[in-house]
């Protein structure tokens, strides 16, 4: 497996992470934990270094599994998770105050069995609390041995300059697939200036560019997607136009769709490193078997022309929704 850095401070990860929320949270019925231990064990056979979970999956069910799956692997890993949302009363609420992070990695640390946090984000912005006061917690803990990199999830580019010039961040979290391209506009461009990894989640379109989802499928109301507008029958219709074009490439380049996904992404920037989550072994062989699989430039400049050309239909979130308000902020 490759391996990439994510921002100035030399967090060097494999080129594809793990997005681990989908094995107890998400996604529907939540699987076997032995089987999980035992998917994220074979990612680390195969090259993985790099592992993504939060407080708030489960909560804590994610983090758990993660520490339990990773703890005999300590230092030769790097575990990123997230503070900022709590669950009350069933609903998820935005906290970041200083003491309630002080809570949550204190949490986190022993959920996770480690000493430290390799790489923590703020999940989402908290407009309560200036990030300039969220960047001065993080630093403290930093001096304290309990964090050693920090990054933001879904925040907007003054955030991001705000807490940059604070404490210097090492990534951001955000979705970036050949269905959801909005950080090419702004972020992306900033990440660039500032020297900040990227580290995009959902590069599989929640699975939809892998071809899996039929224009008639319904999903559980466990499962995220059954709320989301761009999983709606319609708009799962009017955007099989994308499945179509990644399906002509795929064969072109003898590989599979979720191959062709993942290696657009990569291709994008050297310091970009993309989290596809899974819970089958033969979906983690694909998915990292994308690492090997070129793009040229021609390639890449064709297809990012064809791309434009094809307009995505469906939000990300519903309008109106908490999850909608709180990205970009």
């Amino acid at each position: 497996m490759q391996m990439r850095t994510l921002g100035k401070g030399g967090l060097e990860v494999s080129a594809i992470g793990l997005g681990c929320m989908g094995m107890s949270y998400g996604f529907g019925p939540v699987p076997d934990k032995k089987e999980m231990i035992s998917l994220i064990h074979e990612a680390i056979d195969r090259g993985v270094t790099f592992f993504d979970t939060a407080e708030v999956y489960g909560p804590f069910m994610n983090e758990e599994l993660v520490g339990e799956a990773l703890a005999p692997y300590k230092g030769k890993v790097v575990i990123a998770t997230k503070f900022g949302i709590q669950m009350v009363d069933g609903k998820q609420v935005l906290d970041s105050k200083p003491n309630r992070i002080r809570n949550s990695i204190e949490g986190s640390l022993k959920r996770l069995n480690v000493e430290s946090i390799d790489l923590y984000y703020q999940h989402r912005v908290d407009p309560d609390v200036p990030i300039e006061e969220v960047a001065g917690i993080v630093q403290d803990l930093i001096k304290e041995g309990k964090v050693k990199h920090w990054g933001l999830s879904e925040a907007g580019v003054g955030t991001i300059r705000r807490a940059h010039a604070v404490q210097p961040l090492s990534a951001i979290q955000s979705e970036y697939s050949m269905m959801w391209r909005s950080p090419e506009e702004e972020l992306l461009p900033a990440l660039q200036e500032l020297g900040i990894g990227f580290v995009p989640f959902s590069p599989l379109g929640k699975a939809f560019l892998t071809g899996t989802i039929g224009k008639g499928l319904t999903f559980d109301k466990s499962d995220f997607r059954s709320i989301s507008p761009r999983f709606q029958p319609d708009n799962l219709e009017a955007n099989q136009k994308l499945i179509e074009l990644i399906q002509n490439i795929a064969e072109d380049k003898q590989t599979t769709m979720a191959q062709i996904a993942l290696a657009w992404v990569l291709a994008q920037k050297p310091w970009i490193v993309p989290i596809p989550g899974t819970r089958k072994l033969e979906r983690l062989e694909e998915n990292l078997g994308a690492a090997n699989v070129v793009l040229t430039v021609q390639e890449l400049i064709n297809l990012n022309e064809l791309l434009s050309k094809i307009k995505v239909m469906g939000d990300r979130y519903p309008v109106g929704s908490d999850f909608a308000k709180r990205t970009g902020q």
